[in-house]
């Protein structure tokens, strides 16, 4: 799967970089299908803490995910999200193998 992590407005480290990619590997045992991620990070300017929003998008064949969460910090979010998708992707393939 390729994984594209795209920092909008800041600079992004090389250890996030890594917490994501390791994270979306993850995916891959759920749904082996996937053809890319993409994972959007921003940092929204306000006083309040949860200021850290991750958008996650998944391609698969025919279809294709997004989830936003807004988090204190970036591992936080991608971690939701990264649940998120695996549920979505575990219906998908449970859907899949009802029309087979």
């Amino acid at each position: 799967m390729k994984v594209n992590v795209h920092a909008v407005n800041f600079a992004v480290d090389k250890k996030l970089v890594e917490f994501v990619q390791v994270r979306m590997a993850k995916l891959e045992k759920y749904y082996d299908k996937v053809i890319s991620s993409d994972i959007f990070l921003k940092v929204e300017k306000t006083s309040d803490k949860e200021n850290k929003i991750v958008e996650l998008k998944i391609i698969v064949p025919g279809d294709d995910f997004l989830v936003k969460k807004q988090c204190k910090t970036f591992e936080e979010a991608v971690e939701l999200s990264a649940e998120s998708i695996e549920r979505l992707l575990i219906k998908r393939k449970e859907k899949i193998k009802t029309h087979i």
